[in-house]
């Protein structure tokens, strides 16, 4: 409460809060001061990276002399950079703190020092250490970001870092897709205000929880969804008219065991009122981590479909009885007038 309408300022920081509080009132324009950092060292040891720097369509192009064996890492070195020290006196409850082991942090680190971990330092964690992972987070923000080969700007499933609680999970934005569907939806909770509570069992300190053992923390569901018919649907970009063949696949984000994908039978040229009537049975352990998402796709052929609208929400915003699920375009843009009739029920 006391944060709401406040903007958290995130960096390094000289000294310690309470130097900073002492020099609030004195005026330090233009005075700066020095920390240590490491040089040329990201958080993430890139050499643990198994992916290549060039996109698979390209490996056909690489040259065969080329060594497959990542550089030697060079032994990183101290150096000092220099912050204004007004900058330093905004930074109050994000210093950031360089993250070496949870042992390290739970020993050492402060209320108010959060840290960055790359994604593949991140995934790691979460398949042999989750237990200690969901502890660091209850505890500490936590950030987590893109691995560095990312180099086209693709993204990974934010998904599997908000399950272990993780507090700020960094996409690239320039980048439509999935995984930016899931953080769009995620947000729609709590009126798209940017914070999110997270789930209690998140959030004490002696939480036992972990996404591939929900043990006591599960709290299933079951959850029926009847698709019963579609209007207006955006036209398929191989037809003029509006003849696409759409289908409806309904998805499930959530811990591992929550999973879950179904899709619907096709409806032959008609996207203007296609009529299903199925109905789709989803049991849910942990339905406050739960995702759903809506994805309208144009069969082009038994293999290939195209992309014509989606919506995603977290579960629990998802309200009972007979409900129009309105359609977004792959950049999150409202498409005017299509949407999806069903009927949702769960108890």
């Amino acid at each position: 409460q006391a944060l709401k309408f406040k903007i958290l300022i995130k960096n390094k920081k000289v000294g310690t809060i309470e130097e900073g509080m002492l020099r609030r009132h004195l005026d330090r324009h233009g005075e700066t001061g020095e920390i240590s950092d490491f040089e040329n060292m990201s958080d993430e040891d890139e050499t643990d990276e198994k992916a290549p720097l060039y996109p698979k369509s390209d490996s056909s192009k690489r040259k065969s002399d080329q060594k497959p064996s990542s550089p030697p890492r060079k032994k990183a070195k101290m150096k000092k950079i220099k912050i204004a020290i007004a900058l330093s006196d905004l930074v109050i409850y994000t210093k950031s703190q360089k993250f070496v082991s949870f042992e390290h942090s739970l020993a050492n680190q402060k209320c108010y020092e959060n840290n960055s971990i790359g994604e593949v330092r991140a995934q790691k964690f979460v398949k042999i250490s989750a237990k200690e992972f969901v502890s660091h987070t209850s505890r500490f923000i936590t950030r987590i970001y893109p691995k560095g080969t990312r180099t086209n700007s693709s993204n990974y499933n934010p998904q599997e870092f908000w399950n272990v609680g993780c507090q700020m999970v960094a996409l690239n934005f320039q980048t439509p897709g999935v995984p930016m569907e899931l953080q769009n939806g995620k947000f729609l909770d709590n009126g798209r205000c940017g914070y999110i509570l997270k789930p209690e069992f998140l959030r004490n300190r002696n939480s036992t929880f972990t996404p591939h053992n929900v043990g006591r923390y599960s709290k299933p569901i079951s959850l029926s969804i009847r698709l019963i018919s579609g209007h207006q649907l955006p036209p398929s970009n191989l037809s003029k008219t509006n003849k696409a063949d759409p289908l409806v696949q309904v998805e499930i984000y959530g811990v591992p065991e929550d999973q879950a994908k179904k899709k619907s039978s096709v409806i032959k040229s008609n996207a203007l009122s296609p009529r299903w009537n199925e109905t789709f049975s989803f049991t849910i352990q942990v339905p406050e981590l739960a995702l759903i998402r809506f994805c309208v796709k144009d069969e082009i052929s038994l293999v290939a479909n195209e992309f014509l609208g989606q919506y995603t929400l977290p579960l629990l915003s998802l309200s009972k009885g007979y409900r129009n699920v309105p359609l977004l375009s792959k950049d999150g843009d409202n498409l005017e007038a299509a949407s999806l009739f069903v009927h949702v029920w769960y108890y």
